[in-house]
């Protein structure tokens, strides 16, 4: 019995040398019936200790003894205490030991849900994954709900890391509680949205085990996906590739169905042989048909396998199989033989991946055989090989076998009979009967070569031989009568029962052939009947009845005293055989009904056996499963569908990213000059024409290769680049729409979109291209704002009076722009508005002492950020307090928390003495208040700033219904949920009041409420765009409740703390 000795060093053994105690690492004599109550006494010490490096120690043994599998569930109360030490290596450990034995000990790991909670905001992405993988091994329904929330803040986190854990903590919530597939099903649909590649595969997976038939999930994902895959992980490949398979089997034509049809055509109309006047007819038959539409590969189809092409080189073998059995499945015949090389290369790896590729090469090769073929000899079995992978080979040679090359294939047989591995040889001669059985031009070269073999010394190579010639005798018995004899001599010699069987069979059903040798062979077999085995008893009965029939006047006697024999047999079997002959060949007199059909009966014309691959019906196995492998139905395993008779509708890929790459290419070859033909009608011509090619070029298929490197390109690019290019795409999108119904588009855009542009334009609208972009709804008009605002240098000149670079656009004409933009939610009702308060009062960013006569200060203008939408906007005031000017001041090295991001402000060249400028920045705190640290540099200076937001400038305002807050409300319930009480001084306890402070601590906006004392405000947090709801409800006695719902704990927490203190102020 071990008890785990690795776990103690030099010092515990000496430790308990000297006082007498046995340690874990010594038996002690009593075996089973010893105490064992200081089992891992000494680890559990050490992590009580208040020493990080001894708690170290403690753990990696720990997790070593779990890696070798020894139990060290009794320590997890030692080690759940150390979940909240501040080494994050103990931390690491800790969380590896608790995923492993979270399920057994529950309720010790409940006791600690808090923690695990409170690691999910660990600024390390490695604690928060491991939290979360920790509650996701707590095996308790009480705690789904916190699993819920848990995951949904995990799935928009900024690590790809923690995204992953949350994809495949997604599958055991689900067996956990499967009433949440609705919501998880959500939660997998942004997983699948993600752009990382660390991600995608895992949702991908997560993706297989819910809800597999949710292709509509994938569609605007599917694009992104091919080109990803690349540069997906090894195993994500793997269950991308078998997702897609399964899609493309759903969604596109079968490519190989239209070979057919050509090929019969071909055969009718291009015989030469026949006569002049059925040409004719033919031609007229020909003239009447309507011609057959050709096949077209659907583009996204040749995406697909031209971006799983290359992975056939990956090193990973499943990957390598899983694009086999792609191109298997849903490639043209003629492309398929590509995987053969691939597949080749693979026989040089392990045996266990040699065993698993040779089992589907050898069901590719009993369907397309020409594709092995120029490869035959790399399945020439080596003598390292071990039985299993030898028997594949032959299987896999025997389909190869050819006219042509038969004879190589032959020879290697040749050598193979005389191997020392009985299994080897008796597969061997196998493989050779099947060759003679397939190819007529070597039967008879087969079975002579098998004959000769009968004289072989070993007896299970005669045995076999036996076997094989008796099966291939009966496909041309007449001729072989000499064989029949040599056989039947060998009876005496041979001890294999099979082969002794097979020998009285043959006998007896080709008895006319030989009518000297078969009664004979019946009395030897008579006198040693009781000593024979089952098998072949049963064919001593049946020679003995068919002589009977034939021969009577021989063998009836010879009969009746088998039979005798077989009367009182053990084996049940042949006791039932031998009555049921016994009234079939019984006395002329006594004959029954049967008795008259005997001779019809035994010797019937039976048809010769057909020597078939064991592989040959595999195929109805999808290709690499482990059904495929087995040759049986495996639990979970799903058929492939089959090919749809007609094509689905291919624009449902378009959803996600309606051809980007025709306005961002625009983008690039305009640039400046699109500015001036906005202006200029001289210039509008040659623009409107280069628009109308990229118009045209634009109509073509979205699965043309250049196409797919330019989606391949959008879809790489930064996330900034990203939520514009959807911008971007909607007004694409209007520009093509626009195209086919040009008079109906002209007049909706004329009448409802002319109100808001002349605000920001006073020329007229252009002809050609500029008059398609204003669009129905004004949060399409904003996307002509943002590609403006992308590039500051070229669209300065749109605004009416002269302005500095640094001031493209103010404060307060920001917040009057964040009304118009894109609202990303379905719920038109739902809408980002201005808001109600902007404060002016500044913090100090960098004090004129530190920054030698240079001060800065900020402030959050709570407008629309002109970098990007999900950035907060801040406005920077540098001050010169010296009398020389400050040169070069700029943005320089960025210290930010992963995933933050900080646009900076261009250089500004020389600040003078004394003076005072503002310049604008965008930060992207994603929905935390960790500080963004970064430096301000000048011509010969650095300073490390810091910029700290309070939680209300997170937020947009936003405006909706009253039907709309509360529905929403309804939703954010439970962990979603935070409320205080707070009391207002009287003085100011009325809603305008309350309204104003309220909108001085956060963004947010009021909603129209029926209820008196009820005040309610509405926003959404900038990064995530995660609905946030505020809820007053003021009493008699001038106390207040307050509500904060939203789904980001953290924010709800403490902007519910703030709000009291707010309201509570005197």
């Amino acid at each position: 019995m071990s008890n785990g000795g690795g776990s103690y060093n030099a010092q515990n053994d000496s430790r308990a040398g000297s006082t007498g105690e046995p340690d874990m690492g010594t038996e002690p004599t009593g075996g089973f019936f010893s105490a064992d109550y200081k089992k891992h006494d000494d680890l559990k010490q050490m992590l009580d200790s208040n020493k990080d490096n001894l708690k170290l120690e403690a753990m990696k043994r720990i997790v070593g003894m779990v890696a070798k599998g020894k139990d060290a569930s009794d320590l997890f109360a030692a080690v759940v205490k150390n979940v909240v030490s501040k080494n994050i290596e103990v931390k690491k450990l800790v969380y590896v030991y608790l995923v492993r034995y979270a399920e057994e000990q529950q309720d010790l790991a409940l006791l600690s849900i808090a923690t695990f909670q409170r690691a999910l905001k660990d600024p390390n992405q490695l604690i928060r994954a491991s939290a979360l993988r920790v509650l996701s091994s707590i095996r308790v329904p009480v705690i789904v709900p916190i699993m819920m929330l848990a995951l949904k803040d995990s799935v928009v986190d900024m690590s790809p890391y923690v995204r992953k854990t949350a994809a495949h903590a997604i599958p055991k919530l689900y067996s956990l509680d499967p009433e949440q597939k609705d919501q998880l099903i959500q939660v997998i649909e942004k997983l699948l949205a993600d752009k990382t590649t660390l991600v995608v595969g895992s949702a991908v997976m997560a993706f297989e085990e819910l809800c597999p038939d949710r292709v509509d999930l994938i569609h605007k994902n599917y694009r992104k996906l091919c080109n990803l895959l690349v540069d997906v992980e090894e195993w994500g490949q793997v269950v991308i590739i078998n997702m897609l398979t399964r899609y493309a089997r759903t969604q596109f034509l079968d490519p190989n169905q239209q070979d057919v049809v050509a090929d019969d055509d071909k055969n009718f109309y291009g015989d030469e042989d026949e006569k002049d006047s059925e040409e004719e007819e033919e031609d007229e038959e020909k003239e009447k048909t309507p011609p057959k539409k050709p096949y077209m590969m659907d583009p996204d189809h040749r995406l697909l396998l031209r971006n799983t092409k290359p992975l056939l080189q990956s090193r990973n073998a499943a990957v390598v199989m899983a694009v086999a059995q792609l191109y298997h499945h849903i490639a043209p015949k003629s492309e398929v033989g590509l995987v053969a090389k691939a597949l080749v290369r693979l026989l040089r790896s392990h045996r266990e991946i040699q065993h698993v590729v040779l089992s589907n090469v050898a069901t590719l090769t009993t369907i397309r055989k020409g594709m092995f073929e120029p490869y035959l000899k790399s399945f020439f079995v080596r003598p390292s090989d071990p039985i299993h992978v030898r028997t594949l080979k032959l299987e896999i040679l025997t389909n190869l076998a050819t006219e042509t090359s038969i004879s190589t294939i032959l020879r290697e047989f040749q050598t193979y009979v005389t191997s020392s591995d009985k299994d080897f040889v008796a597969a061997t001669i196998q493989a050779i009967g099947r060759c003679a059985s397939s190819i007529s031009e070597v039967t008879e070269t087969c079975l002579n070569g098998l004959v000769g073999l009968l004289s072989n010394r070993n007896e299970y190579v005669v045995a076999e031989s036996v076997v094989v010639i008796k099966k291939l005798l009966q496909m041309q018995p007449d001729s072989h009568s000499e064989i029949i004899q040599h056989m039947a001599k060998l009876a005496d010699t041979i001890t294999v029962p099979m082969a002794r069987a097979s020998i009285l069979w043959m006998v007896g059903e080709y008895s006319d052939r030989v009518p000297k040798i078969a009664p004979d062979l019946l009395r030897k077999m008579a006198k040693n009947f009781i000593n024979e085995e089952d098998i072949v008893k049963l064919q001593i009965l049946n020679l003995a009845a068919k002589l009977c029939i034939t021969n009577p006047k021989q063998t009836k006697l010879l009969c009746q005293y088998v039979l005798n024999l077989a009367k009182y047999d053990q084996n049940y079997d042949i006791r039932d055989r031998a009555r049921f002959i016994r009234q079939l060949v019984s006395p002329a007199g006594e004959k029954g009904a049967l008795g008259k059909h005997a001779k019809k009966i035994f010797l019937a014309s039976k048809p010769a056996p057909v020597l078939d691959s064991s592989f040959k019906d595999r195929d109805q196995w999808q290709l690499g499963s482990l059904s495929h492998m087995i040759n049986q139905r495996a639990s979970g395993y799903s058929p492939l569908p089959d090919f749809p008779a007609t094509a689905p509708d291919p624009t449902v890929r378009n959803v996600e990213v309606p051809m980007p790459w025709a306005e961002k290419t625009h983008k690039k070859k305009a640039g400046k000059p699109k500015k001036e033909a906005f202006y200029s009608d001289e210039e509008e011509e040659s623009e409107s024409e280069s628009d109308s090619e990229e118009s045209s070029s634009s109509s073509s298929e979205s699965g043309s290769e250049s196409e797919s490197e330019d989606d391949s390109k959008s879809e790489s690019g930064s996330d900034k680049e990203e939520k514009k290019s959807d911008e971007e795409a909607e007004s694409s999108s209007s520009s093509s729409s626009e195209s086919e119904s040009s008079s109906e588009s002209d007049s909706d855009s004329d009448s409802e979109s002319e109100p808001d542009t002349k605000p920001q334009k006073k020329t007229p609208p252009p002809k050609s291209k500029s008059s398609a972009k204003p669009k129905k709804e004004a949060k399409q008009e904003v996307s002509l704002l943002d590609l403006e605002d992308i590039d500051m240098s070229s669209t300065s000149a749109p605004v009416p009076t002269p302005a500095s670079a640094l001031d493209v656009l103010s404060p307060s004409l920001a917040s009057d722009l964040q009304g118009l933009s894109i609202n990303d939610k379905k719920d038109t009702a739902i809408s980002v508005t201005t808001p109600m308060f902007v404060s002016t009062t500044s913090h100090e960013l960098l004090h004129r002492m530190t920054g030698e006569g240079l001060a800065a200060n900020y402030r959050f203008t709570r407008g629309t950020c002109i970098y990007s939408t999900s950035m907060v906007p801040v406005e920077l005031t540098f001050t010169n307090h010296t009398d020389s000017p400050v040169s070069n001041i700029r943005i320089g090295e960025k210290k930010l928390q992963a995933g933050m991001t900080l646009q900076e402000f261009p250089e500004i060249p020389t600040l003078p003495g004394g003076g005072s400028m503002s310049v604008s920045i965008g930060i992207d705190f994603k929905d935390t208040i960790q500080p963004a640290n970064f430096q301000i540099c000048t011509q010969d200076r650095k300073y490390n700033v810091s910029i700290k937001p309070p939680v209300g400038e997170l937020l947009q305002a936003v405006t909706m219904s009253e039907a709309d807050f509360t529905a929403q409300q309804s939703k954010l319930t439970g962990m979603n949920e935070n409320s205080g009480k707070a009391s207002i001084p009287s003085q100011h306890n009325n809603s305008k009041t309350i309204t104003s402070r309220i909108s001085e601590l956060a963004n947010v906006a009021p909603v129209f409420s029926s209820q008196d004392g009820l005040y309610r405000f509405a926003g959404k947090t900038v990064s995530g765009g995660t609905l946030l709801l505020v809820t007053v409800k003021v009493g008699e006695d001038n106390s207040a409740s307050i509500t904060v719902n939203c789904e980001k704990m953290a924010i709800c927490s403490m902007l519910v703390k703030e709000v009291k203190q707010k309201l509570s102020q005197a």
